[in-house]
């Protein structure tokens, strides 16, 4: 049996809160320094006021220090993982190798996907040295996934939904390279969501300005079953900078979707615990660029998002009559008041409004300017489903069974939870004889069903009882509430709690040479790579390596296959290369292709 995780992204308190009641099994969140996401620091406070909320469900809390570190970072940046493990997280997310050189608390280590955890030598590497879990590279195909599998005990984590960075995560250097902003210092200016042109050798644009490089947001609900099947243990959820609504409907769809494959299978959630939820998820309804399963199943499909790197939402209907005031869609959709409304106008800019009045099928905006018939409309801002997302949108049980004896004194009520943990409690009263039994037997049932606001749920009530007794409902009250909080404090004491740590060892490591592309920012990163055979080591880019004429970019998204050139395919368009990309500056990137890769580079002139 596998324990099957679903992973979501924690903002803030708030947001993680919301994960955990709509059935997140593990959450990850960044401190007030150090993570991939500079904007979503937390205090250690709400992290471990998040902990002990996830841990009544046998839920996870990861902590994410996941940037690179200079050498006079590593001292605060090893008292706050001490710290973490102090408040209680359960694991540490990680991109800096130097910190293996450093005195760590036992926590579990995970390998950021900022890694390049992208084949069985590098994941297997990983597992030599002590961590438990890899987070894989977002590029990889099924059949890689596999065979990383058949190398390596270890974790593996794969995103699942949310934004895609168009790079190698961790091998992306265009921000860094434009404005000093590095995404491995948690700082990406997200240059890759930018309009660039595509020019040819002779400096003649292809392309007019446009996101190039943007990418649509990655959704493989369609693709759980298969990741399963490939040895995939945590399903992870991207977005640390998404509010609490985006959490809720998201986590909620993927939370039914693994529960549906896990019916009658041998694997169970990693945590406790049932939701229900008073909306029904829709991936549709909240922030998306369109979607796309990237490149899991090889290439075909879209995977980029040319025209706007902004939400476009769920789509509605085409224009099918328009007048002055007002338009109709080609199909009937249930538009109200309040709802917001996108579509691409004449010159190809995302344009929008808000509806004021419906009549029909008649929808009136605030503008319709640039509106045309037979153009694509999308709603980007639904009203009720956004109030719904708002209110108590979930609620999350763990099943308990009872099962009432009477003592010599009284009776005794004990609690069993779906995890096999028990508790009991005795309450000495007065054994009064039920007059009329199946009355008696009714109340009690109704009685100790109410668990009201604890985090259980009263699956059955067994009676262990010689003859039916009459219980005064204070007593039922007592005897419930006496069991539960027993059993609470039974299921603290039994929380699994993984331990990990470093592996002090000389297991050589996949390569024997680093460039800058192996982010070495520090001396103990330095030196955990030379223990482990590399015998040259560059300094990252961060260390203010000059980025002219060097490599900023490597990505799988190809511009020649997006274009129709690519050499591998019938027919492709023949194209005037060199190629580059320029930005809205004037800043030159030229473009290399790697054809026998699959892989497209892109340098800073």
């Amino acid at each position: 049996m596998n324990r099957i995780e679903l992973l979501a992204p924690a903002r803030d308190l708030e947001t993680g809160l919301a994960a955990i009641d709509c059935g997140a099994d593990a959450v990850y969140i960044g401190a007030a320094r150090f993570g991939a996401r500079e904007a979503a620091g937390n205090s250690l406070e709400a992290i471990e006021q998040l902990s002990a909320y996830a841990h009544v469900y046998w839920a996870k809390v990861y902590a994410v220090v996941n940037t690179l570190l200079y050498d006079e970072e590593l001292p605060a940046a090893v008292a706050l993982i001490h710290r973490l493990y102090q408040v209680g997280v359960d694991a540490l997310i990680i991109q800096d190798l130097g910190l293996l050189e450093c005195d760590l608390p036992p926590l579990p280590l995970i390998a950021s996907t900022q890694m390049h955890n992208h084949t069985p030598e590098r994941v297997k590497f990983l597992e030599g040295v002590g961590f438990q879990r890899a987070i894989l590279a977002r590029e990889l195909n099924l059949e890689q996934i596999r065979a990383i599998r058949l190398q390596t005990t270890l974790e593996l984590e794969c995103f699942i939904h949310g934004a895609l960075c168009v790079s190698y995560s961790g091998q992306c250097y265009l921000s860094y390279a434009i404005g000093g902003r590095s995404g491995n210092r948690g700082q990406c200016a997200q240059s890759c969501r930018q309009p660039y042109s595509l020019a040819d050798r002779d400096s003649k644009a292809i392309q007019a300005p446009r996101y190039l490089l943007s990418l649509r947001d990655l959704n493989l609900t369609a693709s759980l079953g298969d990741l399963l099947k490939a040895g995939v243990t945590s399903f992870k959820i991207e977005g640390r900078l998404k509010d609490r609504s985006y959490v809720t409907n998201i986590v909620s769809h993927y939370r039914r979707e693994l529960d549906r494959l896990l019916e009658g299978s041998p694997d169970r959630p990693s945590s406790s615990g049932r939701c229900t939820y008073t909306f029904i998820p829709d991936p549709l309804k909240t922030f998306n660029r369109g979607y796309t399963s990237y490149f899991l199943r090889g290439r075909g499909e879209p995977v980029a998002s040319p025209d706007t790197p902004k939400s476009t939402g769920e789509p509605l209907g085409k224009v099918k009559s328009l007048d002055r005031s007002s338009f109709s869609l080609d199909r009937e959709a249930a538009i109200l008041p309040g709802d917001g409304l996108c579509f691409f106008d004449q010159d190809g800019e995302l344009a929008g409004a808000a509806v004021y009045r419906v009549v029909g099928r008649k929808i009136y905006l605030d503008s319709l300017e640039g509106l045309r018939l037979g153009t694509q409309v999308y709603r980007n801002h639904d009203r009720l489903f956004q109030a719904a997302l708002e209110k108590d949108p979930a609620q999350r049980k763990i099943a308990v069974t009872f099962q009432l004896e009477e003592t010599p004194s009284g009776f005794r009520l004990a609690a069993q939870d779906e995890d096999g943990n028990r508790a009991s409690f005795d309450l000495e009263c007065e054994k009064i004889p039920a007059e009329k039994p199946e009355v008696a037997r009714a109340s009690v049932e109704k009685q100790l069903q109410k668990t009201g606001g604890t985090e259980f749920a009263c699956r059955q009530v067994e009676f262990i009882l010689q003859i039916p007794y009459f219980i005064p409902v204070s007593a039922l009250n007592a005897l419930r509430r006496g069991a539960l909080a027993a059993l609470a404090h039974g299921r603290e004491q039994n929380r699994p709690r993984p331990a990990g740590g470093i592996l002090p060892n000389a297991i050589p490591f996949p390569e024997k040479k680093l460039t800058y592309l192996g982010n070495v920012l520090n001396q103990k990163a330095a030196a955990f790579y030379r223990r482990h055979g590399v015998t040259s080591i560059a300094p990252a880019a961060e260390s203010g390596l000059d980025m002219h004429g060097l490599k900023v970019m490597t990505t799988k998204y190809c511009l020649k296959y997006q274009l129709g050139a690519c050499p591998k395919e019938p027919e492709a368009t023949r194209l005037n290369e060199p190629l580059s990309l320029v930005n809205e500056h004037g800043e030159i990137f030229p473009l290399r292709f790697n054809c026998a890769l699959c892989q497209m580079e892109v340098y800073r002139k």
